[in-house]
């Protein structure tokens, strides 16, 4: 039963982070063990903080 919550935990934090424009932290994960396992991973504050500043723009005033 605790494997099934924790399934559905990550189906839905990937939904919700796809409603609101935010790329999921575990599939970039994911994507850097496959695609480039000799590179250390950002971690999730240092991945969220580059996805707000992508987002909304760094040091930037928007209207």
């Amino acid at each position: 039963m605790a494997s099934n919550l924790v399934q559905i935990y990550r189906r839905s934090d990937r939904f919700f982070h796809l409603l609101v424009g935010m790329p999921s932290y575990d599939k970039y994960v994911e994507h850097m063990r496959q695609n480039h396992p000799d590179k250390i991973p950002k971690s999730q504050r240092e991945f969220f903080k580059e996805a707000m500043e992508a987002k909304y723009g760094a040091g930037r005033n928007k209207c």
